[in-house]
């Protein structure tokens, strides 16, 4: 019995219920087996991609999973990072966190495309006093330093005074500066 596992479970059987679909995230295709199983005894309609789904499989997948009634989309978080448009999903859920905050937020996105039209919840579950939490720990300190070092890139410019932005607005004719 894993507590983690049954809390998720809850929380798939509540979005389902709600009329939510999810996608779920996991680093090992064994869990997502687990979690396959259990939905199956549930009743749940799912898909799952690992790294061994077919490149044509994995494109009829999605496109079912955004036009019919299947709830729960199963993805191993290596093989899900990229390529995957997953608009119908209003709910995300991180079984296990990676050790590399820039896959889940990869992971994350496959939900946050064009053409989103609902909120996105994300959950990310860690089960407390394990190696897992320490990990969590450093996830978050690393994208706390990451924010810190190199920011969204955007911010400086809301802090310049008048006088710097215009000056950064006028061209200097004397430098050779053209705009014909």
């Amino acid at each position: 019995k894993s507590a983690k596992l049954e809390q998720c479970m809850e929380l798939v059987e509540s979005c389902v219920n709600s009329g939510h679909k999810l996608l779920l995230f996991s680093q090992f295709t064994s869990m997502l087996d687990i979690v396959a199983a259990r939905l199956d005894g549930m009743g749940i309609r799912y898909f799952m991609l690992t790294g061994s789904t077919k490149p044509a499989q994995r494109l009829k997948m999605v496109n079912s999973f955004n036009g019919d009634d299947t709830s729960v989309f199963l993805i191993s978080l290596k093989a899900g990072g990229t390529g995957l448009n997953l608009t119908k999903a209003s709910s995300v859920i991180h079984f296990d966190r990676w050790w590399n905050p820039a896959v889940e937020d990869q992971a994350t996105d496959r939900a946050y495309r064009i053409g989103q039209t609902k909120n996105v919840t994300v959950y990310k579950f860690v089960s407390r006093g394990t190696i897992e939490e320490k990990i969590d720990t450093i996830i978050e300190d690393k994208k706390k330093l990451a924010r810190e070092a190199v920011g969204s890139g955007e911010a400086w410019i809301t802090k310049l005074s008048d006088k710097e932005l215009l000056d950064l607005l006028k061209l200097d004719k004397e430098e050779g500066d053209d705009l014909s």
